[in-house]
């Protein structure tokens, strides 16, 4: 058995979750969401395993979507690319502080932040700045 394997993102044009949801309800209605990046993982199999993509807004980690598949997905340049098809469901997490980084990163389970406990998952989120202060002093 693989062990479960996360990606971690910057979530870029968006500054909390409910923007990222929004959006995404416009561009892809009930279907699943599809974020396309351009490497394609070599970790697959351990993604597939159940892992999710854990979204950064401003710098400060505080959702994250179970990854249902990997699709190919050509570009209007004719180079193929990485289709990674999201759940839409988005799952608030305890806010963890993150440093600027490019394109993605592995994050094992381990060491992936705790689902926000049932009740607290619809409010709505604090600034990314209030978020950050606050996982720094390790109040979550």
């Amino acid at each position: 058995m693989t062990k479960i394997l996360n990606l971690m993102k910057l979530c870029v044009g968006a500054e909390r979750p409910e923007d990222l949801a929004a959006w995404q309800a416009q561009r892809f209605g009930a279907a699943p969401a599809l974020h396309v990046t351009r490497m394609w993982p070599k970790r697959e199999a351990e993604l597939l395993e159940g892992g999710s993509i854990y979204w950064v807004f401003k710098g400060v980690m505080l959702a994250r979507q179970r990854i249902l598949g990997l699709d190919r997905v050509e570009g209007g340049d004719g180079i193929l690319r990485c289709g990674l098809v999201l759940d839409r469901d988005l799952v608030r997490v305890a806010a963890v502080p993150r440093r600027p980084f490019q394109g993605w990163r592995y994050l094992d389970q381990a060491d992936a932040p705790p689902d926000l406990p049932k009740g607290r998952e619809a409010e709505a989120s604090l600034p990314p700045a209030v978020a950050a202060a606050l996982a720094q002093m390790g109040l979550r």
